[in-house]
């Protein structure tokens, strides 16, 4: 069973209702398009602005709750094969503790392992702006299925939004017709953003 941060972005995704979304903080309505935080079990929260704002700081709320940025950043391609990744459409954040976790999106929510550090640090090396990942709140979005070649540095909701498209829309064993037509529509819709 799904919990927590991703469990909230898949009911999101899968339900659309029309009803409207609310802060999580003060209970307001939030436009479609807010910003989250990311609580410090993982849990990504919708706030609207005002409350938004009380965390651009950071160490407000001595770290309980993080805002996530809106930092995307198209890379050439990265080497990932050292990272042992199975499959074509994974990412990987990079925790406070300096452990990389990697998560692929499959029809039962996000697979997650732990990244060989020493496999890391040299895909690091090979790309520098990796090293800029804030911890826990962004992550290396890599997407080589069907001949893809997308490499980006992403806000944590993005990879969470990905993880519900597949839920989504996955159908049969292989996936069916819809679910690389969505997914090549998520990174076509990607936009860079400082």
């Amino acid at each position: 069973m799904t919990s927590g941060a991703l469990a909230r972005v898949i009911r999101s995704a899968a339900d659309r209702r029309t009803d409207v979304e609310r802060c999580d903080l003060c209970g307001a309505d939030v436009p479609s398009e807010h910003r989250h935080l990311l609580d410090g079990g993982e849990e990504v929260l919708c706030a609207c602005r005002p409350c938004s704002l009380l965390f651009t700081e950071t160490g407000a709320s001595e770290a309980r709750y993080r805002l996530v940025p809106q930092r995307r950043v198209r890379l050439p391609p990265v080497g990932t094969r050292g990272l042992g990744i199975p499959v074509g459409l994974t990412f990987f954040v990079r925790r406070a503790d300096g452990t990389v976790t990697a998560h692929y999106p499959s029809p039962a929510g996000a697979t997650r392992w732990e990244a060989d550090p020493q496999a890391w640090s040299d895909v690091v090396t090979d790309c520098p702006p990796l090293a800029t990942l804030e911890p826990d709140v962004e992550a290396l979005l890599v997407n080589t299925a069907h001949s893809a070649r997308e490499h980006w540095i992403t806000p944590i909701d993005d990879c969470f939004r990905v993880v519900a498209i597949v839920r989504r829309e996955w159908r049969g064993l292989s996936g069916g017709s819809r679910v690389w037509p969505a997914v090549d529509q998520f990174f076509a819709e990607l936009t860079e953003q400082p």
